[in-house]
């Protein structure tokens, strides 16, 4: 039986050094490596009105995302929708966006994240290889997993950024990378990361988060709510665990604050289209708070491991203004855990324990 690295001349495929002796004409032999990648939801490439519309094509016709019937979804989608939305999400974008980098901050931090983890797990493995992508745009992830394999990766680690499940985020992503992996001949062995969203360094870790964030306010919040990436609700009620998750992550933080229910309420922002989503609405909820006298919160968005426009335009901007507006006092952000060190090295722990084996 041929493994990796001992196939014929010619097959395009990575190869292990460790061999034995090859022919004089055999092709260079690639030393084995094992590839981690770190998956996010997407960004466009730039603000500019084709862009966003690529971008925004790409993602709102994953079907995991919108399941409506093609002929009905997308002659709406293209015509009438892509014709408006690209200009308003790019003005959004626009107030977020890393001009230094050209590039959103969901990409800069995704990034950091990849180098930094890339750094740990080759200090203790050098065979361990670590990139990024994206699921929709740049880096696609097709793109990454051909480079990694070219590389000599005869294994892979798809690590979806997600701590809670759910079928539009965690499931679409693994659905990409496999789809690329139907493309290849000859493919690498994959695992893939499940959701971590009990477990208890990412329970702590945000807790951390809220306590430091919290300690360095002259003033304290009468409301700290946590609010999750929101989806359908037809979707909750055909079995998708994301709601559980995201009501076990709140639980499970404000035990470890050692608060009581009365602290925290859990709101679900980002809805899309008519139908009922998940409740309550974070907008809403914004602008009916201050009329029941509670005028100071803090806000954190534990669905993202990385800040992007959902938090920094979404929550920091309109969210605050509609809370603002509304008579509120005081609103404060917590960012999420980014690249920071304690971040890094819980990943590298997740990271760890799904190489067993391997590593």
């Amino acid at each position: 039986m041929m493994t990796r690295g001992q196939g014929a001349a010619g097959a395009g495929a990575p190869a292990s050094a460790d061999v034995g002796p090859l022919p004089a004409d055999h092709p260079r032999v690639q030393k084995r490596r094992i590839g981690v990648v770190l998956m996010n939801l997407g960004t466009p490439d730039a603000t500019d009105y084709w862009s966003m519309r690529r971008y925004l094509s790409e993602f709102l016709s994953d079907k995991r995302v919108i399941d409506y019937p093609s002929w009905l979804w997308q002659p709406l989608l293209q015509l009438v929708i892509l014709s408006r939305r690209p200009k308003s999400k790019g003005r959004d974008y626009e107030t977020i966006w890393n001009r230094e980098l050209n590039e959103s901050p969901l990409k800069t931090v995704t990034r950091s994240q990849a180098e930094k983890l890339g750094a740990r797990l080759a200090a203790r493995d050098p065979r361990l290889v670590v990139d990024w992508a994206m699921r929709y745009g740049n880096p696609s992830i097709k793109s990454v997993l051909d480079r990694l394999v070219a590389q000599g990766c005869d294994r892979l680690l798809l690590m979806a950024l997600y701590p809670q499940y759910a079928a539009p985020t965690t499931a679409t992503a693994y659905d990409k990378a496999f789809d690329a992996l139907k493309q290849m001949r000859w493919q690498p062995a994959v695992r893939t990361m499940g959701p971590y969203h009990d477990h208890p360094r990412y329970i702590g870790l945000l807790a951390d988060s809220i306590r430091s964030h919290l300690a360095g306010l002259d003033w304290q919040p009468d409301r700290v709510v946590f609010s999750y990436h929101g989806m359908p609700k037809r979707l909750l009620l055909q079995g998708d665990p994301y709601h559980c998750h995201c009501q076990k992550t709140t639980r499970l933080v404000r035990e470890a604050l050692g608060w009581g229910p009365e602290r925290i309420m859990v709101c679900f922002q980002s809805r899309f289209g008519s139908e009922e989503w998940l409740q309550p609405y974070l907008d809403e909820t914004m602008k009916a708070l201050p009329g029941k006298g509670i005028r100071k919160v803090a806000v954190i968005s534990p669905a993202f491991a990385t800040d992007c426009l959902e938090t920094l335009e979404e929550i920091q901007g309109e969210n605050r203004r509609l809370f603002l507006e509304a008579g509120g006092e005081r609103f404060t952000y917590i960012p999420c855990l980014n690249d920071g060190d304690g971040h890094i090295a819980f990943l590298e722990d997740l990271a760890l324990a799904e190489l067993g084996g391997w590593v």
